[in-house]
């Protein structure tokens, strides 16, 4: 190979191909070691996949057998042998120097020395995901970075390195996850929030698939450009701002009401859940997701009416109903004095036929003069419900008094069954009454005219 062709990649050297012999000689030597592991004979299980890690360090399944068999010979101590810390210096000692001098097989060859004393010791494992890094070894890299996680769930360094190595894998929970760890730990370094944010955005734009997000960036890094006489889409701007300072929500919120407006509720939802990110679990923010989350639900309901698919709507109003009502319970929770929220979970205890908790919510939400009218005809029909009809009726007379005239169908619904009712409990003056000012409103509303004769006829048989 030519000597410019050797200084592109320094740090990673190039490795022989494993002929079919070494492979399968590898692979019996696996295969026996799994066996005394099998027969708690560690020590010898541990000499056998040392020689398969040292003859195929990229193998995940070899790595990960040396590991969990060491781990199970001292028991999950998480501490290794007794004597760990004053055994295998030498080894110690050539790791720190093998990384800096990019010697990355040094690096593995002396690290599962220090491992079979100590599997958890954490700056061997951190040199060896290194190492696994630098030779393209993904699946081990990360093997030895979750062992030392499990080690120390929140050593700060170990987190930080795993969280690099998860965003580059695009797991971007996990990531931020291990930065949240670093930050709890180091809530004064800017750091962790600074990645917290930009893994947001990224997550965002990788899951929404932005086709313009390249283009965003070059823009942003360089102004001028190939598409420096085109104008940007509104969604572009707002990318563009988002990219420039994640921290600032009200870009997320214009961008998710951009996308609101479209009828796309799923962008809005993996937008706002990149803000959620960032405001580090903001109940404004969360209260924004659920609402598009709540018309998503909605929209995919018409959807599946409209495609005549009746299975799959009643599935998606179970679920809607479902959420509404948790969501409108946290929310009475946080804002225990507002009304209209209680109105909604009355509405949505009712519609799941739980009568006596909506009830409870409907005597408490009539106390704001705006719903008055609409809690007491909804009082009625959950008293009506549970058989409780002279409390019904009683509330039925009283919604007829309060829903006001431009509440037209209320007002209509109101009389319709307190009418009805009054018929059942066989006071025909008052069922008279009800459903004579319906007729006089609306003649046609449902069998209005059939029970007006049918009043006539009781009157007649009395």
């Amino acid at each position: 190979m030519p000597p410019a062709e050797q200084s592109k990649e320094p740090q990673q050297p190039s490795r022989e191909p494993l002929t079919p012999a070494k492979k399968k000689r590898l692979q019996q030597c696996f295969e026996y070691g799994s066996k005394q592991m099998a027969q708690d004979n560690y020590d010898y299980a541990t000499k056998l996949f040392t020689e398969c890690v040292l003859g195929d360090p990229s193998n995940l399944s070899y790595v990960q057998s040396f590991m969990g068999n060491l781990q199970k010979k001292y028991n999950n101590n998480k501490t290794g042998s007794k004597l760990a810390k004053l055994k295998e210096r030498g080894a110690r000692n050539a790791i720190r120097k093998a990384s800096r001098q990019n010697q990355w097989d040094a690096v593995i060859s002396n690290g599962l020395k220090v491992l079979a004393i100590n599997p958890w010791d954490i700056p061997t494992l951190r040199a060896m995901a290194t190492a696994s890094e630098q030779m393209g070894d993904d699946e081990p890299e990360m093997a030895y970075l979750r062992a030392a996680l499990t080690a120390n769930p929140k050593d700060p360094n170990v987190n930080r390195q795993c969280a690099i190595a998860l965003a580059t894998r695009h797991q971007f929970d996990q990531a931020i996850a291990c930065w949240h760890r670093v930050s709890q730990v180091r809530p004064d370094e800017q750091e962790a929030q600074r990645a917290i944010a930009s893994l947001a955005v990224e997550k965002t734009i990788v899951k929404g698939k932005y086709d313009e997000a390249d283009a965003l960036q070059k823009l942003g890094k360089s102004g001028a450009g190939a598409q420096a006489d085109q104008e940007l889409t509104i969604e572009q701007k707002l990318l563009q701002k988002i990219n420039h300072d994640p921290e600032e929500l009200s870009n997320y919120f214009e961008l998710a009401q951009v996308h609101l407006n479209n009828e796309q509720y799923k962008e809005a939802q993996e937008v706002l859940a990149a803000a959620l990110e960032v405001s580090d679990g903001d109940e404004d923010v969360r209260e924004r997701m659920e609402d598009a989350q709540l018309r998503h639900l909605r929209q995919q309901i018409s959807s599946a009416e409209s495609d005549g698919d009746l299975e799959t709507k009643e599935r998606l109003r179970k679920e809607l109903n479902e959420k509404e009502l948790d969501v409108y319970k946290k929310r009475c929770e946080r804002y225990p004095n507002n009304l209209a929220f209680k109105y909604d979970l009355g509405l949505r205890y009712q519609i799941n036929g739980q009568y006596n908790e909506a009830i409870k919510e409907y005597q408490q939400a009539r106390n704001d003069p705006r719903r008055k009218g609409l809690c007491l005809l909804a009082l009625g029909q959950c008293f009506q419900q549970i058989e409780q009809h002279r409390l019904a009726a009683s509330h039925y007379d009283l919604a007829v008094e309060e829903i006001p005239d431009r509440d037209a169908e209320n007002r209509k619904k109101a009389l319709y069954l307190a009418g009805k009712l009054a018929i059942a409990l066989k006071n025909l003056e008052t069922a008279d009454k009800h459903l004579s000012a319906l007729a006089g409103l609306d003649f046609t509303y449902k069998d209005v005219s059939a029970l007006l004769d049918k009043i006539a006829e009781l009157r007649k048989n009395e």
